[in-house]
């Protein structure tokens, strides 16, 4: 009998046990059928934008180029692109009028939840999810995730800016219009600084980021997925999903601001190639992605962002409740070798 791995991450004190007794495959993880969000009106739909709040971001498609404009009480803009609009049932809110910095500021163990929650709007078309939209539209995308964290990361009372999707019922979308959000918030999330707090030790003492050497080792590896002038995409050693993996820039760099056009434009390749052959190996399995990543100038030398990738194949239950720590019934090297080999089919 040989025993399962318990494996740490990269930088954070979080351990996974790696079961290689149960050896799944991505087949053990196909649905006969999946949750699916409600059907009726679709708010985001083209024609229904009297449904939601005014955009304060849309692409209108102009000539050859892009004009951003944003939506008043009484104009909604049509024949957009993509559309940023608040989130109906928020979880931070913008600062009213009387509010002060030390109600914001975390005061002990309570600080109010101020800031911004919107959702973007992908696409015209209602199923343009990531691993079927063109590479153009996935590249505004993008783009409009950078013009929204320039903005919102500017102002006074926010200190991070998350940007994630959710896909599928089953990962928490309840509208299945391709849509990701956006949180600008006052204080900075558990994981993320944990990474920023690792990587500053792992520069002071080796003078070298840490996530460049991560590319560095594992671009070499049995977990590599593939790679570009632009982006590394492998599955992390100590994944918590079965089937997770990880886009990280070759170059360094802190946050998706310092992106090249040309760069963006290879994101878009990249993570559409990744979240193809996903949907591909899984039947379009639910998932949650998310860029980790700071604009604080001061995190410039030893932070780099990443987007992490999260299907949901599996179900947390009391031992990872409980301790914190995670069982993953699929090895990291089994999801990136099937990653690999399908997307070397369509290429």
């Amino acid at each position: 009998m040989s025993y399962n791995e318990l494996r740490k991450d990269y930088l954070l004190d979080r351990w996974v046990v790696i079961a290689i007794e149960r050896g799944r495959r991505p087949t053990d993880f196909v649905k006969q059928e999946r949750q699916q969000a409600k059907t009726g009106v679709c708010p985001m739909c083209p024609g229904n934008e009297h449904m939601t709040p005014p955009a304060v971001l849309a692409y209108l498609q102009s000539g050859k180029g892009i004009k951003k404009v944003r939506d008043s009480n009484d104009q909604r803009h049509k024949n957009w692109v993509i559309r940023v609009i608040p989130n109906l049932y928020p979880a931070f809110l913008p600062p009213k009028a009387g509010i002060s910095k030390k109600q914001i500021e975390k005061n002990e163990n309570l600080c109010l939840a101020v800031g911004h929650h919107e959702v973007l709007v992908e696409a015209p078309i209602h199923d343009a999810h990531p691993a079927n939209a063109s590479i153009p539209q996935l590249t505004h995308v993008i783009n409009g995730y950078i013009d929204r964290l320039r903005e919102l990361s500017a102002k006074p009372y926010v200190q991070y800016v998350s940007v994630f999707r959710n896909h599928g019922l089953e990962a928490g979308a309840s509208l299945s219009h391709a849509h990701s959000q956006i949180i600008a918030m006052p204080h900075f999330p558990r994981t993320v600084k944990e990474e920023i707090d690792a990587s500053r030790t792992y520069w002071k003492k080796n003078g070298r980021c840490a996530f460049c050497d991560i590319i560095r080792k594992e671009r070499h590896g049995p977990r590599f997925i593939l790679e570009n002038p632009s982006f590394t995409a492998f599955a992390p050693y100590a994944s918590i999903n079965p089937m997770e993996f990880w886009i990280v820039p070759r170059k360094h760099e802190t946050s998706l601001l310092e992106m090249s056009p040309n760069a963006v434009k290879t994101l878009a390749e990249t993570m559409k190639t990744c979240l193809n052959g996903l949907k591909i190996l899984v039947d379009d399995p639910p998932y949650n992605f998310g860029f980790h990543l700071t604009t604080k100038p001061e995190a410039a030398d030893y932070y780099h962002w990443h987007l992490e990738v999260y299907p949901r194949l599996a179900i947390w239950a009391g031992y990872e409740k409980s301790t914190g720590a995670y069982i993953n019934t699929m090895t990291p090297e089994t999801a990136a070798e099937s990653l690999r080999t399908e997307i070397n089919k369509t290429r």
